[in-house]
């Protein structure tokens, strides 16, 4: 065997649309690849399978920590629930502790059972005692609602998570309380769902339960159409939207709602906007760039969603628009177009209205934005460029916002790449310029 010989070369990674992409560590494609992801749903170019899979490869190159710094980070800054316990499971796989890890992205009854389903999506084995430890502390932050609203006839149920991992209650109460979850005698939720799975009057059910207040924001919001039909009155509704909390939920959740109920727009629009309190301005001029190509639109969120990756980059778009003091927004496919100076969902419509659903030439947007001059340059992409992109312009700032979870993409090198879809990114923005006293995460200048 010969060994004075060149190494074979390592081929350039591509965008699914041909372009050069960057060459990235392990860290960052796992964080590119988790942020934008909805567990097990299709995108434009890739199957959910494929996207799952990669994660769970990726998870085994990367260290322990980091992965667990990824599942907390989508959990609770980006609001994704089923791919922070898929981390967990392959952490677990590797014999790592993930009880600490367990007990903080666990935020809610449903994914205590969703953990398990996954740990034993391939056969079923005994739980490693991390596990049961991190189920047990996650179970006991729950209250007796919590659990009987989401104590389902599913394969995996609370009880079986219970038996398995051997929780101690943290007072009587909560002992009492397990003992009728065993029994199956814990007290009806009064949620919509029981409501009107008993035969109660849709109109009365929904008035009632946001006049108490027991009708949370995505509820809410997914059941606009149903108030809509039966005739709910808008005033109740409005009241509801006005102080509903909204810190769960992603904003493209709201342009979703606006399509069943166009006459609730301003109030929809208000509470997305709250996501905004006390947000500072980013000074100087901001040229916004979102992409309008034809896998922005190509496939769905999600198999239970209407909306696209379109609907989720206006939502960022609208958000973005509001902190920026001066802004100029531009959307392109293989053309660039200036889009004239809108807000909130007026902002969606004609970004909607000019996109071409053609290719994608980042680069010619990239050129149209910078004979205009910026101060700071922000791109909403899903980064499956046509053509090579360079840098910002000299002494600005330049971002790159992915919406998707696809292995590979352009926005690096001397750009800021942060992946994600919630208002979170905002405060990434924020914090690399020294705008607000937080850590960051980005992925930038690892690109080689």
């Amino acid at each position: 065997m010969r060994t004075n010989t060149k190494a074979p070369a390592v081929p350039h990674p591509r965008t699914h649309e041909g372009a050069p992409a960057a060459r990235i560590g392990a860290d960052a494609e796992l964080r590119r690849s988790v942020m934008a992801c909805l567990l097990w749903e299709d995108t434009f170019y890739e199957s959910g399978v494929a996207i799952a899979d990669r994660i769970a490869a990726l998870c085994n190159e990367v260290e322990p920590v980091t992965v667990a710094q990824i599942a907390v980070e989508a959990r609770t800054r980006m609001k994704l629930r089923h791919v922070p316990l898929l981390l967990a499971r392959t952490l677990a796989a590797r014999a790592v502790n993930v009880a600490p890890l367990l007990a903080q992205i666990v935020q809610r009854p449903d994914e205590l059972t969703e953990f398990l389903a996954l740990y034993w999506k391939d056969k079923r084995q005994p739980l490693a005692a991390s596990v049961k430890r991190g189920l047990a502390a996650a179970f006991r932050k729950f209250n007796a609602y919590q659990l009987a609203k989401y104590n389902r006839e599913e394969v995996v149920k609370l009880r079986d998570v219970l038996f398995l991992c051997h929780a101690k209650p943290k007072d009587e109460e909560q002992a009492a309380t397990w003992k009728q979850l065993v029994a199956g005698t814990l007290p009806a939720p009064d949620t919509w769902e029981v409501a009107l799975s008993g035969g109660a009057d849709k109109r009365e059910t929904f008035t009632r339960l946001m006049a108490e207040g027991k009708l949370g924001a995505l509820a809410l919001l997914r059941n606009l159409r149903n108030m809509q039909q039966t005739k709910v009155e808008d005033a109740a509704i409005r009241a509801a939207l006005a102080t509903v909390k909204v810190e769960r939920v992603l904003p493209f959740r709201f342009l979703s709602a606006a399509k069943y109920a166009p006459s609730l727009e301003d109030a929809l629009e208000a509470a997305m906007f709250r996501c905004l309190d006390g947000a500072d301005k980013l000074p100087g001029k901001t040229a916004l760039i979102v992409d309008g190509s034809g896998s922005m639109f190509g496939a769905k969120v999600s198999a239970k969603s209407e909306l696209d990756r379109f609907d989720a980059a206006s939502a960022l778009a609208i958000l973005v628009r509001e902190v920026c003091a001066q802004v100029a927004v531009y959307v392109f496919s293989v053309n660039t177009y200036a889009v004239p100076p809108r807000r909130g969902f007026a902002l969606r419509d004609v970004l909607r209205q000019s996109a071409e659903h053609s290719g994608t030439n980042t680069e010619t947007a990239l050129r149209a934005a910078a004979s205009q001059g910026y101060d700071r340059c922000i791109v909403i992409t899903d980064e499956q460029s046509h053509q090579t992109v360079s840098g910002p312009l000299p002494n600005t700032r330049g971002y790159f916002i992915n919406v998707a979870s696809y292995q590979n993409g352009v926005g690096y090198g001397k750009w800021t790449h942060i992946d994600g879809w919630s208002e979170a990114i905002l405060d990434y923005i924020r914090a690399s310029e020294g705008l607000v006293p937080e850590p960051i995460q980005t992925n930038h200048d690892q690109a080689t």
